[in-house]
């Protein structure tokens, strides 16, 4: 019998030593099929199109195509439990924002996902400040006159956003709160009908995300008032700040990219790489710029830190404001 024991144990050490190389040899040679981009959000949006347009000149840092696979739904919950679960083998990747990583674990007490442990980091790609705007017909040119009337006649203003727990409602709780103002928050099913009827007029304010709504804003259909963001907006450079003015809010929605957290380090690094070289690339920055983003490329242990100091900002201001979806 312990010879028996000793020839099953040697051949299971062969089976061992032999299927170590392979998987090796598997990760050098990454990647060898197609790359799975999975999106959260309906074709056509912002996040769509920065993942498409990132997607295609990454496929060719990576010499194999990079297909964008929308899966819409529950604030990108439904995607994120996708990528969860699929294979940690390199080919699958999730554009990963502030509403995956950050806000949903706080908003909701159960999630089929967990942001801490079932995602790895591969690098952040942009982002875009929440910008307060109101509607042509609203009467509002400057932010300081807005801040008069807000305080002027609290809850008397509707302020629309894309949904409960959205960066934009956020985003408008900690104005509201830094400014010591009172609006009625109006949410939407998605962030296309709020900007519809901000521009109809049916709502007078709105907090809106550039990507979202830059064509409007050229266009004259929307007034941009003040921006939530560190410095004055390039593409808003008239737009002042809320630093500017007293208000110590700054917010932004922003765009990572994750990989199942069982996803080999070696093809982590590799995707990671690639990343940072799509992201600086000058005809993405422009595509991007153009589209109401701002290029902020910066690697997996950044953008660990940024989710971390986001999670603990973000989290304080969720349990004040008593902010659940569950």
């Amino acid at each position: 019998m312990l010879n028996k024991a000793s020839h099953w144990l040697a051949a299971l050490g062969l089976v061992a030593t032999s299927v170590a190389p392979l998987a090796a040899s598997a990760q050098d040679n990454y990647p060898t099929r197609p790359v799975r981009w999975v999106v959260g959000y309906p074709a056509g949006g912002g996040t769509d199109f920065l993942a498409r347009t990132a997607g295609a000149q990454l496929s060719q840092s990576l010499g194999q195509p990079v297909t964008v696979d929308n899966r819409p739904g529950a604030g990108a919950i439904i995607a994120s439990e996708n990528v969860a679960r699929s294979p940690g083998d390199g080919y699958t990747v999730f554009s990963a924002d502030n509403g995956v990583l950050v806000y949903n674990p706080a908003l909701y007490k159960k999630l089929p996902y967990d942001a801490e442990k079932d995602f790895a980091m591969l690098g952040l790609m942009g982002r875009s400040p929440l910008i307060l705007t109101a509607a042509p017909n609203a009467g509002f040119t400057d932010a300081k006159a807005l801040l008069a009337a807000l305080k002027a006649s609290p809850g008397k203003y509707n302020i629309a956003t894309p949904g409960t727990g959205s960066p934009h409602h956020l985003a408008y709780e900690l104005f509201q709160r830094e400014a010591g103002v009172s609006m009625q928050h109006i949410p939407y099913k998605g962030g296309a009908p709020a900007l519809q009827d901000l521009m109809g007029g049916q709502v007078p304010l709105m907090m809106l995300d550039l990507p979202s709504g830059i064509s409007a804003v050229k266009a004259g259909k929307v007034v941009p008032l003040l921006a939530m963001s560190s410095e004055r907006e390039p593409q808003l450079p008239q737009v002042p700040t809320a630093k500017e003015l007293g208000i110590a809010v700054e917010a932004y929605t922003w765009q990572g990219l994750v990989a199942p957290a069982a996803t080999p380090k070696s093809v982590q690094a590799r995707l990671g790489s690639d990343l940072m070289k799509t992201m600086n690339d000058a005809g993405v920055k422009q595509k991007l710029y153009d589209a109401g983003w701002e290029a902020r490329p910066a690697d997996a242990a950044e953008m660990a830190r940024l989710v971390d100091a986001e999670r603990k900002k973000w989290h304080a201001l969720i349990k004040a404001s008593d902010i659940k979806l569950d």
